[in-house]
């Protein structure tokens, strides 16, 4: 141990129940660096960062580590977050019905025998807040911020603790660019205050911009560090490391073969289902062919996931009009049950809360939405729903041991592909696919790209919305681009740039605008 290394971790090894998690891992962070951690699902890394805060605690796993030259022996995050350890994970740990300053000092309140003392806390989280560049009042309740905001409300609860080392798990898998760009920011002031950071991503790009130094793992195992300071690491090399092969596309070829339209949305108007006077979705008319894959633009808050949840089954928003046309004829979508009837699935962008049930293993998540297929007269049939499960687990190429693995102990991106083949087995014509790659790898990506292109090439319909514009313009081929609630253009994805989409966003909120003055 040296006086340059601030964390040192020696031979770490974790296994869960039929799977080495970690095989013999060894990673240090200097004070005062940004050390990413990067590597596909299921690679180890959230495992490894969650043994450091005590998530894991002593005793579950082999190997030691050492903080300021210390032995630690953590058995939970109070443990750790006493010696200035502090992780964010991927789901952010706040309370929506609290102020900022509850929050921030939630379980390390400001009290004096044993009396919450709320002006010291006030003035406390004001200097937080200016800290993260947050200029919200602290009695702002959390429900009222963006998610981007509420990420800065997590940084500054860490920095209430008087943070060394700050991990953050995929901190702007559902932020914004602008946000993004603010939060990297914001490790670059923490780095030339000191504070050590790792951060834990699959935003290449993002990685590559910041990052000193950056570690890839690979089934558990540490394959390299490098050194990112000099700006000659690639995306392509950091790829290399990831998956153990170059990737010379990101995306996999495909020969569309398009056929009739099959399914048409007209004249789709949905309220807020709180703020009724509020139209989120106004006029909205789009179609989708038989073969083809139709992408859905545009920045967060242009009502792409909400449009796409009042068409399934109207799950969310209060419904005002319009109609749902299959093969000419119109559809009742009026009810989630009479949607998936009608040949109509929707994979969630948040899988953990409305896609999967993590507490049940993956044969009955795989099932759940066609339970007809696995049953007789009622009656669930065991070994047909085993059959089913790993017929799927091996097409979709999910990894784990057994399809009566917990779901939750597979990695985001194994997860995705669980939710995918529920949605299969129901054996939609239409499959909606709400991000269907956020918070997952680069090799997993490809996988779920080359589902979607087979998918396609069954004849069936598939309408995929993406905040990633490299990724609608690679697996679409053809876009819609919302903003605002509304169609602001439709173009062939062969003639679509990043910046023809941008430029059909900026048109509509000036109208928008223009609309608002007159």
């Amino acid at each position: 141990m040296t006086d340059d290394v601030l964390l040192e971790m020696r031979g770490i090894t974790k296994e869960f129940p039929g799977v080495m998690a970690l095989k013999d891992v060894s990673f240090s962070v200097r004070p005062g660096e940004i050390h990413a951690l990067v590597g596909e699902n299921g690679a180890g890394k959230s495992t490894l960062m969650k043994v450091v805060s005590g998530v894991y605690p002593a005793g579950t796993y082999d190997g030691q580590f050492f903080f300021k030259g210390e032995e630690c022996r953590f058995h939970g995050i109070r443990e750790s977050e006493a010696k200035g350890i502090v992780i964010i994970h991927q789901e952010l740990a706040l309370v929506p019905d609290l102020s900022i300053t509850e929050n921030i000092f939630l379980a390390n309140e400001q009290a004096n025998n044993g009396v919450i003392n709320w002006g010291l806390s006030h003035r406390k989280a004001i200097e937080l807040l200016k800290k993260v560049g947050l200029d919200e009042t602290p009695d702002t309740p959390i429900r009222r911020l963006g998610v981007g905001k509420q990420q800065l409300v997590e940084i500054a609860k860490a920095l209430s603790k008087n943070v060394e080392l700050l991990i953050l798990d995929e901190p702007t898998s559902s932020l914004n660019e602008n946000d993004s760009q603010a939060l990297l920011q914001l490790l670059r002031e923490f780095r030339a205050q000191g504070i050590a950071c790792v951060l834990i991503s699959h935003k290449l790009n993002e990685v590559e911009s910041v990052a000193d130094t950056i570690t890839v793992l690979r089934d558990g195992a540490v394959i390299e560090s490098l050194d990112a300071r000099g700006g000659d690491v690639t995306e392509d090399r950091i790829i290399r490391g990831m998956v153990g092969r170059d990737m010379t596309h990101r995306f996999p070829p495909r020969e569309a073969v398009i056929g009739e339209t099959l399914l048409e949305i007209k004249n789709w108007k949905v309220r807020h289902p709180i703020f009724a006077d509020r139209m989120v979705i106004n006029d909205v008319s789009i179609n989708v062919k038989r073969g083809e894959v139709v992408g859905i633009a545009g920045l967060m808050g242009a009502g792409r996931t909400e449009f796409a949840m009042s068409v399934f089954g109207r799950s969310w928003g209060h419904f005002v009009s319009g109609q749902v046309l299959k093969d000419g004829k119109e559809i009742d979508v009026s009810t989630i049950p009479r949607a998936v009837a009608n040949g109509i699935a929707y994979a969630t962008e948040d899988r953990k809360t409305y896609g999967l049930v993590l507490i049940n293993d993956v044969k009955t998540n795989i099932t759940m939405a066609n339970l007809p297929g696995v049953s007789n007269a009622g009656v669930l049939i065991p070994p047909k729903e085993i059959k089913i499960a790993n017929e799927y687990r091996d097409a979709l190429a999910i990894k784990t041991p057994s399809v009566k693995q917990i779901t939750v102990n597979l990695s985001g991106g194994n997860q995705q592909k669980v939710v995918l083949s529920k949605w299969l087995f129901a054996n939609p014509d239409v499959l909606i696919l709400d991000e269907p790659t956020r918070g997952i790898d680069v090799g997993a990506k490809y996988e779920i790209y080359t589902i979607i292109n087979r998918l396609a090439a069954e004849g069936k319909s598939i309408i995929i919305i993406s905040s990633e514009l490299p990724e609608v313009l690679g697996v679409a081929d053809r876009i819609y681009v919302m903003a605002a609630g509304r169609i602001a253009a439709e173009m062939p994805a062969a003639e679509a740039t990043q910046e023809s989409i941008m430029k059909a966003i900026m048109q509509m909120a000036r109208a928008g605008a223009e609309e608002v003055v007159l």
